[in-house]
């Protein structure tokens, strides 16, 4: 079965996108935080397993959240460049509202670092609890991003097979679709698009009863 995509971007958006010099940015603060996070999840692991290195997985996991505030500051004037809103593009809805989780436990750790609210073992507890939902948020924008470029090779592939070749592939899969007949009586298309909001959302609850969890094991440590 042939799976359908909606592109991520109209032909003007796209052209906002590649002419930007914001694409580049965030093209080059991706891979950067994503260096510094290998490096504080090292530390982190390291003081929870040995005792040592408290100062500097502490100083590890606040560069970290300031290359996530700048990552999210760069990334709205991106958003607001190519869709014309700083957050919530209907392209990266989901991201975003992710997005918000991922720095509200970065920024919940710097509260407690701050104000000496949660012992080093609890902050170092918050601070993985944090990064899961980085690795879940990032894994969110590889996958938009492999759409976007299946989305950009289908339109090569069409430009080359010519409207002619389109229109009867066209014809083709809309009659393979209409026989075929689901037990929601939804389309193929209707039904593949209520498949990824459904994974979307399981996803997006899974974590955030994760990250529950990991919050009530750090208010009051059961296991101990």
């Amino acid at each position: 079965m042939e799976h359908t995509y909606k592109p991520l971007y109209t032909p003007e958006e796209r052209v906002r996108r590649d002419a930007t010099k914001w694409t580049l940015v965030q093209g080059i603060l991706a891979p950067v935080q994503f260096v510094v996070f290998l490096v504080s999840l090292f530390l982190v692991l390291r003081f929870l397993w040995t005792g040592e290195g408290q100062y500097a997985a502490n100083v590890s996991v606040v560069v970290k959240t300031l290359t996530l505030y700048t990552i999210m500051i760069t990334g709205c004037i991106w958003e607001k460049v190519v869709f014309n809103c700083y957050l919530f593009a209907p392209a990266f809805f989901w991201e975003d509202v992710f997005s918000m989780l991922v720095l509200l436990l970065h920024t919940l750790y710097l509260v407690a670092l701050a104000t000496g609210y949660l012992d080093q073992y609890q902050l170092m507890i918050l601070a993985l609890a944090a990064y899961a939902t980085y690795v879940i948020n990032a894994g969110q924008f590889i996958w938009k991003l492999r759409m976007a470029r299946l989305d950009q090779e289908k339109r090569k592939h069409e430009s080359t097979v010519g409207t002619e070749g389109i229109r009867l592939q066209a014809a083709q899969a809309v009659s393979l679709r209409n026989s075929r007949a689901t037990l929601t009586s939804l389309s193929m298309e209707e039904s593949e698009g209520l498949h990824r909001h459904l994974v979307q959302g399981t996803l997006f609850f899974g974590g955030m009863a994760v990250i529950a969890h990991l919050l009530a094991y750090i208010y009051s440590p059961w296991l101990k």
